[in-house]
């Protein structure tokens, strides 16, 4: 059963966010319900198994824009992750079947996503869920205490 995450979920949804994302934190996870709880254009929804189990779970956020979109505000599934043992089983795409009615009814015209682009699963699930893919970037970080530039093009 899909729904949306409720305050007893805090410690599955911690296991299963902290098995996605690794380097997540409790207050971090904390200042999500908060602001969930505050109202705010966010959702978080969660596949129920019952027995106070979660088996997954979708982080739905609001960007201004995202690549290959043509309207703004957008929906933008933030994260989306289903454990091990219950793949396969359609759980992960009715999550985004529950994201895409939750922005429909906001009024978002578009649901939009990223996945790393070595990442096949993650691409070939975003394409079987409907997703279609916009592009591929190369991300960059400069350190901003390192003075040097070269100004040699390749």
């Amino acid at each position: 059963q899909v729904r949306h995450v409720c305050p007893d979920d805090r410690n599955e949804l911690l296991r299963l966010r902290l098995a996605f994302w690794p380097d997540s934190t409790a207050d971090e996870l904390d200042e999500l319900l908060a602001r969930l709880a505050a109202g705010n254009d966010i959702c978080v929804l969660v596949v129920d198994v019952g027995s106070g189990r979660l088996a997954g779970f979708a982080e739905v956020g609001v960007r201004p824009f995202a690549e290959g979109c043509s309207s703004s505000p957008v929906a933008y599934l933030e994260g989306i992750f289903v454990d091990e043992a219950h793949r396969r089983m359609g759980m992960a795409r009715a999550l985004v079947a529950v994201a895409k009615a939750w922005a429909r009814e906001r009024g978002f015209l578009e649901l939009a996503s990223d996945s790393d682009v070595a990442n096949r699963d993650s691409r070939a699930f975003h394409r079987a869920a409907g997703f279609t893919e916009v592009g591929q970037t190369v991300n960059f970080v400069a350190d901003t205490k390192s003075t040097r530039v070269d100004d040699r093009v390749p």
